[in-house]
């Protein structure tokens, strides 16, 4: 197993972030900031689909106050995404948010920046420095231009404005819509900070596409122990995600919470309808057993898919009408191809009414 990056260790309300915490999920409301009942409505959702931190937009007076009555109702941490007016970050501490998220060089001059660090630090409200490449310092981008260099630069500068005010409480992400620059932006300040990182692609697209780009870019980093929370940006419903920021965990080997499918890209020795089976087998593992760990094999060769799925628990290998039921690649029955699904489920429901 890699090693994890080593960093500091701050709570956003009961989640730790950093240290030796696990990397936690987080996802942002899409709905009216000043829409309680829409705004609950999507994060008992969130909660639900495996959420631990959400974030709100604050943008105004009147979203602050229902900001508040989130901070007071929320079943999980509540983070207040403010711009420009630091009055509203300040107002979000004192409304009860577990942490703010904002970028200093859009709140203001210094003064205004350490009345929020004075407020935080008051309450010990964790701040994220969040700096995105469509909004680095005109001084950073003749320096650097739009790179890596500057994104990690901008983070970095920002961080330590705050840390000269005396206040080390920060989780900092340095997001970019371009994959290559997001994951070497965070790989440099990786090398430069111990403050824990929050990690995502912004603007990364539909769940296709976004998804991809997510994997691609947050998968790397998490492979070399880098990431300490993390959101997967995607134009789609927020609880899509929370599924794809776990399915990317789990494929890094950080989670092993949930079903998991193996199943073989077909080739010409394959005689069954793999893909059907297969996503028929997806279907049912993730809505029967969405909260057990057992990984499930869907091969299409009877004579290698037992010996190339040996770490499943349970699997299906097919045949020419006929095909075999599985388990730690050796043979349990063979049975007629019509009968390969129920056999497999009765098996698996058989192996967890015995644990």
């Amino acid at each position: 197993m890699f090693s994890r990056n080593k960093t500091r260790k701050v709570y956003c309300g009961n989640v730790a972030i950093g240290g030796d915490a696990p990397v936690s999920i987080q996802s942002m409301t899409n709905v009216s900031a000043r829409n309680y009942e829409a705004l609950m409505d999507q994060i008992k959702a969130l909660h639900t689909a495996g959420c631990q931190i959400v974030r709100l937009a604050v943008p105004d007076e009147e979203s602050l106050k229902v900001f508040k009555r989130v901070c007071e109702t929320s079943d999980m941490p509540v983070v207040a995404d403010i711009h420009f007016d630091y009055r509203l970050a300040i107002g979000a501490i004192e409304a009860g948010a577990s942490k703010i998220r904002i970028n200093p060089g859009n709140i203001g001059s210094k003064e205004k920046i350490r009345a929020v660090v004075d407020a935080a630090s008051e309450r010990n409200v964790p701040i994220r420095v969040g700096v995105n490449s469509g909004s680095l310092e005109q001084d950073i981008i003749r320096k650097y231009g739009v790179s890596p260099e500057g994104i990690c630069e901008s983070g970095l500068k920002n961080c330590a404005l705050i840390e000269d005010m005396g206040y080390g409480n920060l989780v900092l992400s340095l997001k970019s819509s371009n994959v290559a620059d997001t994951y070497s932006a965070y790989l440099l300040a990786s090398e430069k900070t111990d403050i824990p990182l929050h990690i995502g692609v912004t603007e990364a697209g539909t769940i296709k596409s976004g998804i991809l780009k997510s994997a691609v870019g947050l998968g790397g980093l998490l492979l070399r122990g880098i990431g300490n929370t993390m959101r997967v940006s995607l134009t789609a419903d927020p609880v899509q995600e929370i599924y794809a920021a776990k399915d990317i965990l789990k494929a890094c080997g950080l989670i092993k919470e949930g079903p998991n499918l193996i199943s073989c890209p077909t080739c010409g020795r394959t005689a069954i309808d793999l893909f059907s089976i297969a996503k028929e087998v997806e279907e049912i593992i993730h809505s029967k057993y969405a909260d057990k760990e057992i990984t499930v094999a869907v091969m299409g060769c009877a004579v290698n898919g037992p010996g190339e799925a040996k770490e499943a628990d349970f699997g299906i290998a097919g045949g020419k009408g006929v095909g075999l039921i599985f388990s730690k690649g050796e043979i349990i029955k063979k049975v007629e191809e019509n009968k390969l699904k129920d056999e497999l489920f009765k098996l698996i429901d058989e192996y967890f009414e015995k644990k």
